[in-house]
C-alpha cells in the first residue's frame, strides 16, 4: 500500500521509528514531531499510532512504546521519496539556527554528533578518536563520553563529537549567509591535501552523504593516521565572496576554541567549479572521528546531528 501526500504526518512517525534503537510512546513521539515541523498532541499522535497498527505498519511493545514492522519499514523507505530528498538539508539547515556559540567568549551552543558505544567497545573506539584528533584530521580537537542520555540503549555510552553545522551556525550568528553545498570523500597524499575524490549535494539526497560513504567503506581513515595517504570526509560550504576577511577572523576565532582550520578557502579551491562570486570552504567533518573507529571494527551507530549542546559540555569533559 502507498501512501497519499494527505498522509504525510503518518509517514514522518514511520521515519522517526525507523530511526531509533528502541521503542518509541506517543509522548517523546509527538516531542520528534515537534523537532520536524509538525505540531502534534500526545492524542494526536496516538491516533496515527492506532491508525498504522492497524495497516501493519507498527507493532505495540508492552509499555514501552511502538516500532515499526517489517512492511512499516519498507513502506518508510518507499513513501514519498520526493519529499525526503530536502528532508536532510531542511533538518541541518534547522539545527545550524538553533546554534548560539560564539567563539569570543567560549559560551552557547553548538550542534553534535552522538555515537553509540556498546561498553566492550569503549577502549577500541576511544583510540580510534584519539587517532584521528592527533593527525588533526578532524572538525574539533576534542569529545566527551556520557553515560546519562535517555536515547542510549542498555549497556552503551554515548560519545559526543562536535558537528561540523556549529561552523554553519557561527557565520550565520554573524550575519553571514551560509549554502550547505557538498559533503565529499577527499583524498590526502603525504599529508598535503590533493582533491575531492567524489562530491555529494546536500539538496539532491535523501541520505546524508558522510553516512552513505561510511556505510559503503570508502574511506580510509586507518591508512591516513598510519601513513599520512588516504581519504577523509570533507565538507563544502559556499558564502558570497564579500565575506571573506570576516570568514577568516571567524575561523581565526573558532581555531583558538579548538576547532581544526579549513583545508581551504577560495573561489575555486582544489578541484571544486570556480564561481567568481562565492567564497568555498572546505573544512573536515566531524564524521571522520566514526569512520575510523567503523574501519577499526567497532560495532557503532551515529545520529548525525543529534541536537544542540552547551561548548562548555566538550571544552571541560573533553579527551
Amino acid at each position: 500500500m502507498t501512501f497519499e501526500r494527505s498522509e504525510r504526518k503518518s509517514v514522518e512517525i514511520m521515519r522517526i521509528l525507523s530511526e531509533q534503537h528502541d521503542p518509541l510512546g506517543a509522548k517523546r513521539l509527538s516531542e520528534l514531531m515537534a523537532e520536524r515541523g509538525f505540531a502534534m498532541s500526545d492524542r494526536a499522535v496516538q491516533y496515527y499510532l492506532q491508525y498504522l497498527d492497524e495497516k501493519g505498519f507498527t507493532r505495540k511493545v508492552g509499555n514501552k512504546g511502538r516500532i515499526l514492522t517489517t512492511e512499516g519499514f519498507s513502506e518508510a523507505e518507499d513513501a514519498l521519496v520526493d519529499d525526503r530528498m530536502g528532508y536532510v538539508i531542511s533538518r541541518l539547515e534547522q539545527l545550524s539556527f538553533n546554534v548560539s556559540f560564539n567563539p569570543e567568549t567560549l559560551t552557547g551552543d553548538i550542534a553534535y554528533n552522538l555515537t553509540f558505544v556498546p561498553y566492550d567497545e569503549i577502549r577500541k573506539v576511544t583510540r580510534a578518536y584519539d587517532e584521528v584528533i592527533a593527525c588533526g584530521y578532524n572538525f574539533f580537537r576534542g569529545y566527551s563520553i556520557t553515560d546519562n542520555d535517555p536515547r542510549l540503549p542498555p549497556d552503551t555510552v554515548g560519545f559526543i563529537s562536535a558537528c561540523s553545522i556549529t561552523m554553519d551556525g557561527v557565520l550565520q550568528n554573524n550575519g553571514i549567509g551560509v549554502d550547505i553545498v557538498y559533503g565529499g570523500r577527499f583524498r590526502i597524499a603525504d599529508n598535503k591535501p590533493v582533491c575531492f575524490d567524489d562530491l555529494i549535494g546536500y539538496r539532491g539526497t535523501t541520505i546524508d552523504p558522510l553516512s552513505l560513504f561510511i556505510n559503503a567503506g570508502m574511506t580510509s581513515l586507518q591508512s591516513l593516521v598510519h601513513t599520512g595517504s588516504g581519504v577523509a570526509l570533507a565538507n563544502v560550504r559556499e558564502v558570497t565572496v564579500q565575506a571573506k576577511d570576516r570568514v577568516d577572523g571567524i575561523i581565526d576565532d573558532m581555531a583558538e576554541c579548538g576547532f581544526v582550520r579549513p583545508i581551504g578557502i577560495g573561489t575555486s579551491p582544489f578541484n571544486l567549479r570556480p564561481n567568481p562570486y562565492r567564497l568555498s570552504i572546505v573544512f573536515f567533518s566531524g564524521m571522520n572521528l566514526v569512520a575510523n573507529a567503523v574501519e577499526c571494527g567497532c560495532n557503532i551507530a551515529t545520529e548525525i546531528g543529534a541536537g544542540i549542546i552547551p561548548f562548555s559540555k566538550i571544552a571541560e569533559n573533553g579527551r
